[in-house]
C-alpha cells in the first residue's frame, strides 16, 4: 500500500468514525428532548422590531428552545405575514407562533401554515374572519395610544415620546423607554384596516393579557381569549408586558410549547 493509499484509508476510517459519533449523539439527544415544539417564532407589533423580544429570548434558550424573532418590515399586512411565513418555512419541525400586538394579526393569518403548531397571544389582537385591528376595536372605548399617533406624507404613524412614556411603556424604566422611542419602526397606518382572511387561532391558542394596556384595551384581549378558547393568564403589566414581565411570559410560551404537538379536538 503507498502512502498517499494509507493516508486515504485513514481519513476514510476517522470520517466514518465521526459521522457514526454524531448519527448516536444526535439519535441520544432526540430522545432526552422533551416532547413538544422545538421551535419558537416570535412576531413583534407595530413601532417595533425583533429586539422587542429581548429579555424573553433567553430565557427560552435556557429551556432548550430554538429561538427565532421576525423582522416585519410594517410597510404592508402582506409584506409582515410573508416575513412571517419565511421565519417559519426556514424552520425544521413544528413551529409556536408567538406575537405581540397587531403581531397578533399576522400570526391570525400567518398560523394557517401547516408547520404551526399552536399561537400564543401576547397583550395581541386576534381577529376572526374577515375582521381587522380596526373593526374588532370599535366596540371598545379608544385606547389612550391613539391620540399619541402622528402620521407622516407617505402614510405612516410614530408614537410621540408622551405616547412611549405613558401609554405604551409605562412600567419601564426612563432609560428603556428612551431606547423605545429612538428605535421605533414608523407604521403604516394601512395595516390596521387589513383584515384576516382565515383566523388561524382555530388552533390551540395562549393568551398574556396586560391587565394596564393603554394600546390595545385589556378587555378586548379578555373577550378574544374567550372567543379563542386560549389558555390565558393576566398580568398587572402595560402593553410591553414581554419587557415588564418577560419571566412570566417566558413560562407561558415554554408551556404552550410543551402542549402545542398534542392533538386537539378541531370543533372548537
Amino acid at each position: 500500500m503507498t502512502l498517499s493509499q494509507t493516508y486515504r484509508t485513514a481519513f476514510i476510517a476517522i470520517a466514518g468514525f465521526f459521522l457514526t459519533a454524531e448519527f448516536h449523539a444526535g439519535a441520544l439527544a432526540q430522545s432526552n428532548s422533551p416532547q413538544g415544539v422545538r421551535n419558537i417564532v416570535l412576531v413583534h407589533g407595530a413601532f417595533a422590531d425583533g429586539s422587542s423580544w429581548s429579555k424573553v429570548i433567553p430565557l427560552l434558550q435556557a429551556k432548550g428552545l430554538h429561538v427565532v424573532a421576525a423582522q416585519n418590515p410594517l410597510t404592508s399586512f402582506a409584506d409582515d405575514v410573508a416575513a412571517t411565513k419565511r421565519a417559519v418555512a426556514l424552520q425544521d419541525g413544528p413551529v409556536l407562533l408567538v406575537g405581540h400586538s397587531y403581531g397578533g394579526v399576522v400570526i391570525t393569518e400567518a398560523g394557517n401554515d401547516p408547520k404551526v403548531a399552536g399561537l400564543v397571544y401576547v397583550a395581541a389582537v386576534a381577529p376572526s374572519d374577515g375582521e381587522s385591528l380596526a373593526s374588532v376595536s370599535k366596540t371598545f372605548p379608544p385606547a389612550p395610544l391613539g391620540s399619541e399617533l402622528r402620521p407622516d406624507a407617505e402614510g405612516f404613524l410614530t408614537v410621540t415620546q408622551k405616547g412611549i412614556a405613558e401609554d405604551f411603556a409605562q412600567d419601564l424604566p426612563d432609560k428603556e423607554k428612551q431606547i423605545l422611542t429612538a428605535t421605533q419602526g414608523p407604521t403604516a397606518a394601512s395595516l390596521f384596516g387589513a383584515t384576516i382572511t382565515t383566523a388561524a387561532w382555530t388552533k390551540p391558542s395562549w393568551s398574556v393579557i396586560a391587565g394596564n394596556d393603554r394600546a390595545v384595551p385589556p378587555e378586548l384581549e379578555k373577550t378574544e381569549a374567550a372567543a379563542m378558547k386560549a389558555t390565558s393568564i393576566t398580568l398587572p403589566s402595560s402593553h410591553l408586558v414581554m419587557l415588564s414581565h418577560p419571566k412570566e411570559v417566558a413560562e407561558l410560551i415554554e408551556q404552550a410549547a410543551k402542549k402545542a404537538a398534542t392533538p386537539v379536538p378541531q370543533d372548537r
